[in-house]
């Protein structure tokens, strides 16, 4: 595919085209008139070599290969913007933008609130949006990263993509505070016997494979897609569940739980923040990482006074 003999004016009418699935709607969307989008679309269906939309009836529908480019399109869109919003220079008090920002609940509860603060204060016109982490991130992470600014993940589930190291945790257990059978300690066989909640994600991949090499299978009893459920279902139950320190420091007050140890020497966890290469040397991510990293700095003293 040589990109030079492109119209990338295209991608605007196909991203319009496949979401609207309709002509003239896509036409005003993008500012076009009724033609000069049927052309675009005449346009596109000689590049594919495929209708794109397909009349039914009074409505048109997308072709097999038009639901194919439906996602891809928009990926593509975002990548094309973000990388012409590119900039030499970076003055956080005067600038007015959004950082889309993936991560988990509990990335956002230990690290997310604090960079938050930090940016409220001295970049008054910077907007941060955190969305969850996609099931997709391992099998795309290509894809996930070149539309998005910054992925929050600890080390050992992702790899080959630039990252700056934030901070440490580690991995406990909670327990409710009237647990009948549990007291100061766990045992390995605790593990193995009790019921389990588990975050139903990827991200504590590293300890799972740990509890494996161990022997031990989880009775899964609950799973959910936050951390910050865990202890709601561990209290007034015989259930465990494995969560990071730091966020069970915070979680303590919210239900009738208690933190202990491991019946092991559990893998650490390293938190860092990923990005696509082609953001590198642009200097609006160049801030974000470096103020990441200062406040990553400062949880990592705070731990250790």
């Amino acid at each position: 595919m040589n990109l030079s003999r492109l119209d990338l004016n295209l991608v605007v009418a196909l991203r319009a085209l496949l979401e609207e699935r309709n002509v003239t709607r896509a036409g005003q969307r993008v500012g076009l008139s009724q033609p000069a989008m049927s052309a675009a679309l005449a346009r596109l269906r000689r590049h594919f070599g495929d209708d794109l939309l397909a009349r039914v009836g009074g409505h048109y529908e997308l072709t097999a290969l038009g639901q194919v480019l439906l996602d891809r399109t928009a990926t593509a869109y975002d990548v094309l913007e973000r990388l012409f919003a590119s900039q030499a220079d970076f003055d956080p008090a005067r600038e007015s933008r959004e950082f889309k920002l993936i991560a988990s609940d509990y990335a956002v509860a230990v690290f997310g609130t604090e960079l938050a603060r930090v940016v409220h204060e001295e970049a008054p016109g910077i907007r941060l949006r955190f969305t969850q982490t996609p099931p997709t991130v391992v099998e795309d992470t290509a894809t996930l990263l070149s539309a998005t600014d910054g992925l929050f993940m600890p080390h050992g589930v992702i790899s080959d993509f630039p990252a700056t190291d934030l901070y440490d945790d580690r991995w406990v257990f909670l327990v409710a505070d009237d647990h009948p059978t549990v007291e100061d300690r766990l045992t390995r066989r605790d593990l193995a016997r009790l019921p389990w909640v588990t975050y139903q994600r990827t991200y504590d991949a590293p300890a799972v494979r740990q509890l494996g090499m161990l022997g031990i299978e989880p009775k899964v009893e609950v799973s959910v897609d936050t951390f910050q459920s865990l202890p709601l279902l561990v209290a007034g139950t015989r259930r465990i569940a494995l969560v990071q320190a730091r966020l069970a420091r915070l979680l303590e007050p919210v239900a009738a739980v208690r933190v202990v140890e491991p019946p092991y020497e559990a893998v650490p966890l390293r938190e860092a923040l990923w990005w696509h290469p082609v953001y590198t040397h642009d200097a609006a991510h160049i801030w974000l990482r470096e103020t990441a990293a200062r406040i990553g700095r400062r949880l990592g003293r705070s731990a250790e006074e």
